[in-house]
């Protein structure tokens, strides 16, 4: 179903986009730590937005990404966030790490986040049973990746006595960490190729683990919010391709932010997708059809009208 309720019946015979000659109110986007794809995304959309027609006005602000964006627009420090769609679910409906249901729109799905469960190819982890008691990376405090780690983690059966020794690293402090071999593994979720990731690949060979059974697992505890995706062969140095976990990212907005901004915003983003996209995930498209598949979130009213506008 394509979101029926948006696109069809007379009782939502909505217009496009409301147009006025008034300035636009310029948006705090909460993006990511710098070097993720969160920061390139959204740094990319701020640059794009005063360079293209109606040009919406954008102030990215670094963050710990997915829970601190969430919170971020719950105390409305910001108006605009990326997020990865499990921690938006877990915020919509106030399950932890938050502690009450946050009032959160979306504007679109914009690509997906696939999870790579690296570690060194001379180490000791060469399956997910490996990692128990060793330490890993799982994420910085306040990110989606943490979030999904703790899920795969458990799912996987490293809880109580088998549990594994979690460091909580943004990506650039996982890289540093695996080189050096203080973590055995790195859980990560991100585009592909991760421009982190292929850089410590070409300096450090890599285990790159599947994760097709997780994947499921996951699905079926949770839902459509997990998906199995593959890594290509050629990335990180891939002969074959791997399976792995895929999580939808959502461009989100605060309730309160005036419809016509975002829908000026999303037409940005159709407009510029191949530039936002260029250094997040390798051969990713953004469409209408697949931008509105946000889960449980509802779309924000101003998204509404922009895609009622493209389906006329």
């Amino acid at each position: 179903m394509l979101r029926s309720a948006l696109l069809g019946g007379p009782a939502l015979a909505l217009p496009g986009c409301a147009r006025d000659d008034g300035p636009h109110r310029r948006l705090t986007l909460a993006t990511g730590a710098p070097g993720g794809p969160y920061h390139a995304f959204g740094h990319a959309l701020a640059a794009e937005a005063p360079r293209t027609p109606p040009h919406p006005r954008l102030t990215p602000v670094s963050t710990a990404a997915s829970v601190d964006n969430l919170r971020r627009l719950a105390t409305g420090s910001a108006d605009l966030a990326l997020a990865m769609a499990d921690a938006a679910e877990q915020a919509l409906h106030g399950a932890a790490p938050f502690t009450a249901p946050a009032r959160v729109t979306a504007l679109a799905r914009v690509y997906v986040n696939y999870t790579h469960l690296l570690a060194r190819a001379d180490g000791p982890v060469r399956s997910v049973a490996d990692l128990a008691g060793r330490p890993v990376s799982t994420g910085a405090a306040g990110s989606g990746a943490q979030v999904l780690a703790g899920r795969l983690l458990r799912v996987a059966g490293l809880t109580g006595g088998r549990a594994v020794r979690e460091q909580r690293l943004g990506l650039a402090e996982s890289v540093t960490a695996l080189r050096r071999g203080t973590v055995d593994a790195v859980i990560w979720a991100g585009g592909v190729p991760t421009p982190a990731l292929s850089a410590l690949a070409r300096q450090l060979p890599l285990r790159v683990l599947p994760l097709e059974a997780e994947a499921e697992a996951l699905r079926a505890e949770y839902g459509p919010v997990y998906s199995a995706v593959t890594l290509p062969a050629g990335v990180y140095g891939l002969t074959a391709p791997v399976t792995t976990i895929g999580v939808g990212n959502y461009l989100l907005a605060r309730p309160q932010v005036p419809d016509r901004d975002a829908c000026d915003v999303l037409r940005v983003v159709f407009a510029r997708w191949r530039v936002l996209l260029r250094e997040v995930t390798a051969g990713a498209r953004l469409e209408p059809r697949f931008a509105v598949a946000t889960g449980d979130l509802p779309l924000h009213p101003g998204a509404v009208a922009y895609y009622r506008s493209v389906y006329g």
